[in-house]
């Protein structure tokens, strides 16, 4: 299991677009058609051969709409990891009693969304490429889009709960994972997702994503000219904390 993808909810993705782009340096964005059948429209940056998602209600009505009223505002919204064993993760959901939201299979992609209510924190997506550096949801030619003078690679994913250890074993289970050390880590290839303390009022979510940069103290810097610094001084994009990590 790979952390390939993470995706946002904001109410206005332009806004959202301005303070991705500038903060963390990055390229062009790519906007998915595919995502007009669930009422949204997005945009999706490479940060290396990993990928930044937001996206926004363009009807009354949707699962992302209704996220945005239930956690008070702007916040994490997917964790998307890709898998070389589709076959095997999609048996072993089965077998853990979790429900499908969503599911396709296409010419060389493949995805599988869980229902958060059956793993919880955040809608999870198993997906599968073939080659596997190929990302559907990027665009065709994403590769072209990448940009590294900032950022290099999203390497993690933080999830609150009011039960984290329950909600990380959950997602081991799920996923196959044996959280490590004390329970409420799970590792990734190159990665990994961590489980907190649901005690800001908004309820459990996605609520951080770890990115490696070259510069933490530039990035940081142009968070806070920006205004997008939290009261612990932590960068915030999209009302989600941004974790710095030193490439």
């Amino acid at each position: 299991m790979r952390l390939r993808q993470i995706a946002l909810v904001g109410q206005d993705l332009e806004a959202a677009r301005a303070e991705i782009v500038d903060v963390l340096g990055l390229g062009a964005a790519y906007a998915d058609p595919g995502v007009k059948k669930y009422g949204l429209h997005n945009a999706v940056w490479p940060v290396g051969d990993t990928f930044l998602e937001v996206v926004s209600p363009t009807r009354e009505g949707t699962t992302a709409g209704r996220l945005l009223e239930k956690r008070q505002g702007d916040g994490g919204y997917m964790v998307i990891l890709q898998t070389d064993d589709l076959e095997g993760a999609r048996t072993r959901v089965a077998e853990q009693g979790v429900r499908i939201a969503d599911q396709f299979d296409g010419d060389g992609v493949a995805f599988t969304h869980l229902h958060p209510k059956d793993v919880g924190g955040a809608i999870v997506s198993i997906d599968h490429m073939v080659p596997k550096a190929r990302w559907e949801w990027g665009g065709p030619d994403w590769e072209k889009n990448v940009r590294t003078d900032t950022s290099l690679e999203i390497v993690g994913a933080e999830i609150q709960a009011d039960d984290p250890g329950a909600m990380a074993k959950r997602w081991g289970e799920v996923l196959g994972l044996e959280a490590r050390g004390d329970g409420l880590h799970l590792d990734l290839d190159g990665g990994e997702i961590r489980f907190v303390l649901a005690f800001d009022g908004r309820g459990e979510g996605l609520r951080a994503f770890d990115v490696k940069v070259r510069n933490p103290a530039a990035v940081r810097a142009r968070a806070e000219a920006r205004g997008n610094l939290d009261a612990h001084g932590q960068v915030t994009l999209c009302g989600t904390q941004v974790r710095l990590v030193q490439g």
